[in-house]
């Protein structure tokens, strides 16, 4: 497909992130193969992962296409964007479309990238994740490959002001070793061993971080920091949901 937005996309954010001095740190970016279809699976923590996650594919000269809620796409200004990229909106009443398509890049080679969490953690740790990654690697039999991403937080999540401009923040992307699920393998298991592996790359990235100090609000709570834990921040999420429908 022809690819007019992406890279000047890419450009454009590599060139503020060098002007902010955004000081990334990369692992595993070898995991992500160099042809073929793929499942990026990352943690979510901010408003900007799928750009931060993309980061992690590009070594491998990959261009990951993300899954995102509709209403990224409708937004005037993020909607062109998100489409030129050939990105896949998400309507969560009716996914089936959105599987389809994913299906379908997967199958001609391309990489998408999954937020199976579906929101952001107001916790700092893995949440419970769906098993749509999983699904969609076992039904066109390409590896999928999970991330943990650690920093993005501090720039704009949930909840919090946008700090775009902050200067000198570390962004740790880990890419772990791909996981080649097959057809007929129990998804129990399976969801239960990606959570486990998205937990331990997020564990990695968050106790090797630097500049680390106590009872900051994007530390999470069992690491000393005042973010809530995942008891209270599914609270809020259960509050936030009720208000909607009320909407």
């Amino acid at each position: 497909m022809a690819e007019i937005v992406y890279p000047p996309v890419l450009l454009a954010a590599r060139t503020l992130f060098r002007a902010l001095d955004i000081r990334f740190h990369l692992e595993g970016t070898e995991n992500v193969p160099r042809s073929g279809g793929a499942v990026l699976v990352s943690n979510h923590i901010s408003y900007l992962d799928f750009i931060f996650a993309g980061f992690g594919a590009l070594p491998a000269k990959r261009l990951v296409r993300f899954m995102a809620k509709k209403e990224v796409f409708d937004h005037r200004v993020s909607g062109p964007l998100m489409r030129g990229m050939h990105h896949i909106p998400v309507d969560r009443g009716a996914g089936a479309g959105s599987y389809a398509t994913a299906l379908r890049m997967l199958k001609a080679g391309e990489v998408v990238g999954v937020f199976a969490e579906a929101t952001i953690s107001r916790s700092f740790t893995v949440k419970d994740i769906k098993n749509g990654a999983i699904r969609m690697a076992q039904a066109t039999n390409v590896p999928l490959i999970p991330v943990g991403l650690w920093g993005s937080q501090r720039l704009w999540t949930k909840g919090r002001p946008k700090r775009l401009t902050q200067r000198h923040v570390p962004i740790t992307i880990l890419v772990g070793e791909p996981m080649y699920p097959k057809r007929g393998e129990n998804m129990g298991d399976l969801t239960t061993e990606l959570h486990t592996r998205m937990s331990g790359l997020l564990d990695r990235a968050q106790r090797t971080y630097p500049e680390i100090p106590q009872g900051v609000w994007w530390q999470p709570a069992h690491l000393g920091g005042t973010a809530p834990t995942p008891e209270e921040a599914a609270e809020m999420d259960a509050a936030e949901a009720a208000n909607r429908r009320e909407d």
